[in-house]
């Protein structure tokens, strides 16, 4: 009894102190802890000593093993603190077991942690223990993530067992699990399967894992399904960016504790429905994501994905025009975690969009729709991901052959690799050759590329509507994979040339190739002040925008989406962009009164050539009203340029339309 009574009063330190220390922000848990008395938790004395050899799994019980790698959410936001006080308010039963690794942020926003080491943690019946302290190391390295799932494994085994990662994610190339201290070293998914297949022999048939989980951003792929098929029944993750508010692990944990005897199936529902919920209470719900997939099904699912491209590459190596419909396949798809200039790029894009948009000319696309219906299980989805089917998929947006490198290294799809890999450069390697030697072909045709298109520059026409137009005729289809604009405010006095974005808002005709412009005089625009935005996904029931700010004076971007049935605009929240590692920034900021939000343009001169440079433009202070809406553009001369992108990401410009604009009416001159 007295140590049931010591374990308790330690916990109630622990909840005291992070809540005391974690702050709370427009992502706060959904549940707030009060603030806390000014004691330092120190690790309880009758701690369990852990035991040199593996002990043995009860009947019934659970045991979740979080690598809680806190990197800059933690040190900056105590997003962390926060989700282990969520923890902390659940009290667990005799056979449910958290065991927990600290690492990876450079400081912790509680009095509890230190950064210095690597910490171990057991939270359970009798409360939370310090158990074991490692020296510093990279929570990016494979050994790292070995040694913890050894520990936990020899000192607290299950009957079911749960991995959970929490972190930053990059997706299918960059992995997860960002440790700050460490030049932001990430686990990639072949360290992750070397550290897991050194703990536990991997079977197809009888995975040793219940559950694996990724409360980071970007991690439902169909490549993470495959490195864990033999490892875990269960994946819970998500395709999309988190937002920083996560899991809601009170509630979920919560559930557990009431019902040890629920699979990882039925688990993995809870943990998605906890998350939405919490994401409600927040307002971070409009563009999340999360889903379970049952890893036992995923084989059919990996067969289905290399017959799709495999059927993919034989029609490209057919006529090469293919990159192109596919490419623009991918462009309508939904995508992930940023895919534009400003934001940078992920290059993961949902499998089940993609497929079902590819179904009329890649007839094996249904056999991967299909197969993603069996295997995924359960997913949520936000009003601004209604396309999201489960898993992602890699697509090359940005047309990287770095980036490409990566994914040939990590990828589930052999088909894929080559034809990303003939697509972006032109040729295949022996190897490549020798697969579609399997396909009777023998000899790459010429692919047709912007590069020898000779486009660039390309004269507009004016018909008869006042609209420019843009005349390319049929071999557009062979060679774009989209086709948009760029408009810019001319100052001619000031030789100064203001970009304020990129749209879409066009007529096309894809089969004579004949592009004319949309121009009504209007602008996005934040509070009246008018904004630089890009284009980030174009869908049939909405649209997605991108626009740079600084906020508060930190730099991030903006997102905003156009509702094509309301025909309103919304402001999601703001994120800072893909990291340089490939990191996806997990904090979706929303706005709140008072906040400083300064537009971000880009100007460059009219005379010459030089590429625009960024400048800060209007401060909006934000109000309980503020919004996001069209504005009418004020009177003067603005540009507009065709721009078109090829499947290898190349890119060409049209010639100038000019638009002057005087008292709402608008007169159109093209050169």
């Amino acid at each position: 009894m007295k140590k049931r009574i010591l374990a308790l009063l330690l916990a109630l330190c622990m909840i005291a102190s992070l809540a005391a220390c974690g702050g709370a922000d427009d992502t706060a848990e959904p549940d707030e802890t009060p603030a806390a008395a000014d004691e330092t938790l120190e690790p309880s004395e009758e701690a369990a000593e852990p035991s040199d050899e593996t002990l043995s799994a009860e009947a019934g019980s659970w045991s979740i093993y979080w690598y809680l790698c806190g990197s800059d959410l933690e040190s900056g936001g105590g997003f962390a603190t926060g989700d282990l006080s969520e923890l902390l308010e659940v009290q667990l039963p005799e056979d449910v077991n958290v065991v927990i690794e600290t690492g990876g942020a450079s400081v912790w926003q509680n009095d509890v942690v230190d950064a210095s080491k690597l910490q171990r943690w057991v939270y359970n019946s009798e409360g939370l223990q310090l158990i074991d302290e490692q020296p510093s190391a990279s929570m990016g390295q494979a050994q790292t993530l070995a040694d913890f799932l050894q520990f936990a494994k020899t000192n607290y085994p299950a009957e079911r067992t749960a991995v959970l990662f929490w972190n930053h994610g990059g997706g299918s190339v960059s992995g997860a699990a960002f440790d700050e201290l460490y030049e932001l070293d990430s686990l990639t998914l072949d360290e992750m399967y070397a550290a897991f297949s050194s703990v536990w022999t991997p079977s197809a048939d009888e995975q040793p894992l219940e559950l694996i989980g990724f409360d980071t951003c970007l991690m439902a792929t169909v490549d993470v399904a495959y490195t864990f098929s033999d490892i875990a029944k269960y994946l819970v993750a998500s395709e999309e960016t988190e937002p920083a508010n996560g899991w809601y692990y009170s509630q979920w944990v919560g559930a557990l504790a009431q019902d040890p005897s629920m699979d990882g199936a039925q688990l993995g529902e809870i943990i998605c429905d906890a998350y939405m919920a919490g994401c409600e209470a927040v307002g971070t719900q409009d563009n999340t994501t999360l889903s379970v997939t049952d890893l036992s099904k995923v084989g059919t699912l990996l067969s289905a994905y290399e017959t799709f491209g495999a059927e993919a590459l034989s029609a490209a190596c057919t006529d090469p025009a293919f990159f192109s419909q596919f490419a623009r396949a991918a462009q309508r798809s939904e995508n992930y975690g940023g895919n534009t200039k400003e934001q940078g790029y992920t290059n993961m894009v949902d499998l089940g969009h993609m497929a079902r948009l590819t179904v009329d000319t890649l007839p094996s696309a249904q056999a991967v729709l299909d197969a993603l219906d069996d295997c995924v299980l359960y997913q949520v989805n936000g009003q601004y991901r209604t396309e999201a089917t489960g898993l992602s998929c890699y697509y090359s947006y940005n047309g990287d052959v770095g980036d490409l490198n990566g994914f040939i290294t990590l990828g589930a799809s052999t088909a894929f690799k080559y034809f990303y890999s003939y697509e972006l450069t032109g040729e295949l390697d022996e190897s490549g050759m020798e697969y579609i030697a399997g396909m009777d072909i023998t000899e790459l045709p010429e692919r047709k590329t912007l590069d020898t298109m000779g486009w660039d520059g390309k004269t507009l026409d004016l018909d008869e509507t006042g609209s420019a137009v843009l005349t390319l005729g049929p071999d557009a289809a062979d060679v774009l994979a989209s086709i948009g604009f760029s408009l810019y405010y001319v100052d001619a006095e000031n030789d100064l040339m203001l970009l304020l974005g990129t749209d879409n808002d066009m007529n096309a005709d894809w089969e004579t190739g004949v592009f004319s412009d949309n121009f009504r005089g209007v602008w996005g625009a934040l509070d009246g002040s008018l904004a630089y935005m890009e284009l980030s996904y174009e869908g049939e029931d909405y649209n997605l925008y991108s626009v740079p700010i600084l906020l508060n004076g930190e730099g991030y971007n903006l997102q905003i989406a156009y509702d094509f049935s309301s025909e309103q605009w919304s402001i999601l929240g703001a994120r800072q962009g893909i990291d340089d590692s490939g990191m996806a920034d997990k904090e979706l900021r929303l706005l709140q009164p008072g906040d400083e939000v300064t537009l971000v343009w880009y100007m460059t001169d009219l005379s010459t050539d030089a590429d625009p440079e960024a400048y800060t433009a209007d401060t909006v202070v934000i109000s309980e009203n503020t919004a996001f809406g069209e504005m009418q553009l004020p009177d003067g001369q603005y540009a507009m340029l065709f721009e078109m992108y090829d499947a290898t990401g190349a890119s060409a410009l049209s010639d100038v339309v000019l638009f002057d604009c005087a008292n709402g009416e608008i007169m159109t001159t093209v050169f």
